[in-house]
């Protein structure tokens, strides 16, 4: 079967180069492409789930990390490598520690990128030499967050994520086709391994997710 591979990047002329990067690195892959966060869902929801992603961080929708902790919880099986113009240090510390198998800045030459993509797709991790390992700041808060999002089974997350926006458990009951009550027993468990005690503190959690301020 064909590698299913998922490129997620609001410019068409770099899904452009990225699907000729990957058509050397992996030539026989199907390519679906996707535009912003709805698309990207929409795409990877889509059977046989993808194998490999390569993800701006930056799509419309979204300028944090939600769109990659989302990745890893539905679809755990499915590599995430991010290909963005952020170089700051601390992002790509934060990207693998949120479950990123690789990091590849925009300005990497083609055959470093096809290199890249050829290490991950063979079950390694590609990021910026001396990034990994540098971080100016401190990152255990992070990686505790990682964990318990790790947690979550993926109904839990869709769950939270609509506690987030503010759903109530009716709405949410009715978005995802399950009963209210099994609505309530989702918040329940993800309140508490996330460790927090009611809804405002959970929407609070994809705010930690969200880009350092000055790395944009």
């Amino acid at each position: 079967m064909r590698m299913r591979v998922l490129i997620a990047d609001d410019h068409p002329l770099f899904r452009a180069a990225l699907r000729l990067a990957l058509m050397q690195a992996v030539p026989d892959a199907e390519v679906v492409e996707a535009h912003d966060v709805d698309t990207l869902r929409a795409a990877a929801s889509m059977p046989p789930e993808p194998e490999l992603v390569l993800l701006d961080l930056l799509m419309p929708g979204a300028r944090s990390f939600a769109p990659l902790t989302w990745l890893r919880n539905q679809f755990p099986g499915t590599a995430v490598m991010i290909v963005s113009a952020n170089e700051d240090p601390e992002v790509i510390r934060q990207a693998q520690i949120f479950g990123a198998a690789g990091y590849v800045p925009k300005s990497v030459a083609q055959p470093d990128l096809i290199a890249a993509i050829r290490t991950v797709v063979d079950c390694g991790q590609w990021f910026p030499p001396g990034v990994v390992g540098s971080s100016r700041r401190l990152t255990g808060d992070k990686e505790l967050l990682a964990a318990r999002l790790n947690s979550l089974t993926p109904q839990q997350y869709r769950v939270l994520e609509l506690v987030a926006i503010g759903r109530l458990n009716k709405q949410i009951a009715a978005e995802l086709s399950i009963e209210e009550t099994t609505v309530k027993a989702h918040v329940s468990a993800a309140l508490a391994k996330l460790g927090v005690r009611n809804r405002t503190q959970a929407s609070l959690v994809f705010r930690e997710m969200e880009i350092p301020q000055g790395a944009e």
